[in-house]
């Protein structure tokens, strides 16, 4: 019998991120039902940035703070405790603004309550600012 050597050729079995903005809105809803007061977000992107100025805009999270580290980035969330469920929509489906109202209807709880954000070519916006504007986009997730 002979000893077995790992091959460099062999594939390292390593975890790979499939959605950063999924595990951005995954950790802080975890640490949000923890009740804890702000949290570490890791690795940063332009789109979870945007995401956030949205939960922000809202008055979902208090402010947060991007910390470059130069690699792919940090962000400190400040909750203040109003996040009842946050997630992303996987695949990011194609929406037409005539389609806007279906959507929240199947995604949040309540009409008045809750948003979804789509990306659009006019940027990142969340649903009601898009009926306003009469653009569809693709979604990329909710929070209420």
């Amino acid at each position: 019998l002979q000893p077995r050597v790992s091959s460099p050729a062999a594939p390292s079995l390593a975890m790979v991120r499939i959605s950063v903005l999924n595990d951005c809105l995954r950790s802080i809803f975890n640490a949000e039902k923890r009740g804890k007061r702000q949290v570490l977000v890791r690795p940063a992107s332009k789109v979870i940035i945007k995401f956030l100025q949205q939960m922000m805009k809202h008055g979902y999270i208090g402010e947060f703070e991007v910390v470059d580290d130069h690699r792919s980035g940090k962000i400190v969330v400040e909750l203040i405790g109003r996040i009842n469920k946050c997630g992303v929509i996987s695949p990011r489906f194609d929406v037409c603004h005539s389609d806007i109202e279906q959507w929240v209807v199947n995604l949040l709880p309540a009409r008045q309550f809750g948003h979804i954000i789509l990306t659009t070519s006019l940027g990142i916006m969340d649903h009601e600012e898009a009926k306003r504007k009469q653009t569809g986009g693709k979604v990329l997730g909710f929070f209420y």
